[in-house]
Order: structure tokens, then C-alpha cells, then sequence
């Protein structure tokens, strides 16, 4: 189990001086859990929530005792990308947890590889519900499957882990292939070639009748 050591901070304290100092802040809460202010080493808490994500369980070692947890949420810089605040969700323990669990799609689709159609990915998370000993880390999804245009995977037909049951509809569609689209030409309407014959007449016949100018010059008058 991924364990992190914990202390419990002073909430006057403000968190970028913990920051400074190489730690975040943090909190742990649950239903029979009081929300408890803490603070966690920066590089450590990186490292376990790197491996965990929010679907393992954390073993938060703390003054108050060990805390059974998982990664809540976390707040992150939006220029850094590093956490800047977490709040890990302490369960009850005997009690299953639901959640939602990342998949990842494996395998190849014959009907992408060979016939050009589209993986269209329906679901991006499977609902589930499990011990906290029995959570996966992902669920993997074999598409190799999906050898033609339509063809789907629904959620009664993914093979779970054992002890983990699903929670999403059976017949909730998780991934299928569509027919690849066609892209359209733009036409272009054809020349029409008797304007083009009235325009260059119309532009002759205005050169003919200009006046040169010898014509503009006044004749000389008799005496």
C-alpha cells in the first residue's frame, strides 16, 4: 500500500509559506472523519500520486493515527502543472466505495486498422463499485474486437476484476467504430463563356465609336 506522512498544519498558516518550505497543504475528511487540515512533503506526494491517481488507496500516516484514504482532488498551478492543494476522502472501513475508474482502450480494431473507420470513444470512465483492497487501478477494454463499421463495446461486456462490480447501465455504450467520412468536393459552376463573348463585343464596339482626336479638332472656318 502507498503510504504518505502527514502533519497536521495550523490553518492561520499561510500556504505559500508551507509551499516555501517544500510541503503542500492539504486535508483529509471523510463521513465519520472531521475535516482535519494537514500538510505533505511536495516531491513525496508527487511520486504516490503519480502511481495512485484517485483510485488507490493511500495510507495517510498522521499524529491522529493512520488514515485510509484516497487522492480526493487536487488543485494544481495552471502554469507550473504542480499541485498546489489536495484533499484525500477518508472511507469507512468494511464499506464498498464507488467511483469512477479511468479505462484504457487496448489492442486494434480491425475494422480501424484495415477499413479505415473511426474509434469513437463513448465513455472516458467506468462506474464501479468495490472493497477499497479490491479498487483497479484502470480498466482496460480490448477493441481488437470491433472488426466492423458499427460494431460497439457495451458495458455488460467488459470483464472485470474480481470483486469489482459494475455500476453503469449493461447496455451503455463504452466505445464503438463509425465509417470513416467522405469528404465532399466543392464544385465549380461551370464558365459561362457567351457572357464573356457579349462583354469583349460590348468593349470592341466602345473602341470603334471613340473619337480620335484629330476628329475633335474644330475644321478651320471660311473668310
Amino acid at each position: 500500500m502507498l503510504t504518505l506522512k502527514a502533519a497536521i498544519r495550523d490553518n492561520t498558516t499561510k500556504a505559500e509559506k508551507i509551499r516555501q518550505a517544500g510541503q503542500i497543504p492539504a486535508v483529509f475528511y471523510g463521513k465519520k472523519e472531521a475535516s482535519t487540515p494537514i500538510s505533505i512533503g511536495a516531491t513525496q506526494f508527487l511520486k504516490v500520486w503519480k502511481e495512485a491517481g484517485e483510485s488507490t488507496v493511500v495510507s495517510l500516516e498522521t499524529p491522529a493515527g493512520t488514515k485510509e484514504s484516497l487522492i480526493q482532488d487536487v488543485d494544481v498551478d495552471p502554469i507550473t502543472g504542480s499541485p498546489r492543494h489536495a484533499d484525500f476522502y477518508v472511507f469507512e472501513k468494511g464499506h464498498k466505495l464507488e467511483l469512477d475508474i479511468p479505462i484504457e482502450f487496448v489492442g486494434v480494431s480491425p475494422a480501424v486498422k484495415d477499413l479505415g473507420g473511426m474509434l469513437v470513444k463513448v465513455l472516458h470512465e467506468l462506474k464501479i463499485r468495490a472493497m477499497p483492497k479490491d479498487l483497479p487501478h484502470n480498466i482496460e477494454i480490448d477493441i481488437s474486437s470491433l472488426a466492423n463499421f458499427g460494431d460497439q463495446v457495451i458495458a455488460s461486456s467488459i470483464v472485470l476484476p474480481s470483486g469489482v462490480e459494475l455500476m453503469e447501465k449493461p447496455d451503455e455504450v463504452v466505445a464503438l467504430v463509425s465509417a470513416p467520412r467522405e469528404e465532399k468536393e466543392e464544385e465549380t459552376p461551370p464558365m459561362d463563356l457567351s457572357e464573356i463573348e457579349v462583354e469583349k463585343k460590348g468593349k470592341e464596339e466602345e473602341e470603334t465609336t471613340t473619337p480620335n482626336e484629330s476628329e475633335e479638332k474644330e475644321a478651320p472656318s471660311d473668310k
